[in-house]
């Protein structure tokens, strides 16, 4: 018997968490506060919906075709994945039993490293990981918790030789900095497992939900950061010996 998930969405025919096309499933809570968070509807942990594995896997075959014509997959997101992780595991089992590729979209905020993450590790293809940002007084501001964890599990992929991406969200006044991105590109430059970095330009996108919702969009005004500041950053990431794109 699988186990059963509580999701707020899936969808189809993604292509930009992962690579090829993907059946992304966007898992229902998140511990994190981001200012920035496009999916703020995905905070509870008692909201969305029960599904089991054996229901997900029925989506996704129907779109097999396309999925391992492009290369592409099963990613695990959300919210956070992570907070159920007997789901991911199952949901990741039964993917790679049918030749699908999977990948976990994580932002590391993991609690303890017990046998159910190993679990799910062995079942992931690839790692997705968000560094949202290094100076921990900063990071605390800008997503509400320490980084101490996310930090120490990125050094945990390392250690496993993980497949893992990494992904850094480019907001301005908090990670736009050049000396944010040299403190970024200090801590992940021994770390080979790591296959690419990716650069994500803050946006606004997901303000309505907030408003829809009746809250107040915490960067509301906060416009996109400019190219420069993307080559920019970009630039200084590379130059500690990593792959970086945007």
């Amino acid at each position: 018997m699988t186990a059963i998930g509580r999701i707020h969405s899936f969808e189809s025919c993604g292509t930009v968490d992962g690579p090829g096309i993907r059946f992304i499933v966007f898992m229902q809570g998140c511990l994190m506060r981001c200012q920035y968070c496009h999916n703020r509807d995905t905070w509870d942990l008692h909201d969305g919906k029960e599904v089991s594995v054996e229901e997900i896997m029925k989506e996704v075959l129907t779109y097999r075709h396309f999925i391992n014509a492009s290369g592409g997959g099963v990613t695990a997101s959300g919210g956070e994945a992570m907070l159920q992780p007997e789901f991911v595991r199952d949901f990741f089992r039964a993917a790679q039993a049918e030749g699908i590729h999977t990948c976990l979209d994580t932002n590391g905020y993991i609690r303890k490293h017990t046998d159910i993450v190993d679990e799910v590790l062995d079942v992931a293809d690839l790692v997705m990981l968000d560094l949202k940002q290094i100076d921990n007084d900063v990071h605390e501001n800008l997503v509400g918790v320490p980084n101490k964890r996310v930090l120490q599990f990125a050094e945990y992929l390392h250690k496993r030789g993980q497949k893992t991406w990494i992904r850094y969200v480019v907001v301005p006044g908090f990670t736009d900095d050049e000396a944010s991105a040299h403190r970024l590109g200090e801590f992940i430059k021994d770390m080979d497992n790591i296959e690419k970095v990716e650069l994500l330009p803050y946006h606004q996108l997901g303000a309505h939900k907030w408003e829809a919702m009746g809250h107040d969009y915490p960067l509301d005004g906060v416009s996109p950061p400019p190219k420069e500041t993307m080559e920019n950053i970009k630039a200084i990431l590379a130059s500690y010996g990593h792959n970086v794109m945007y």
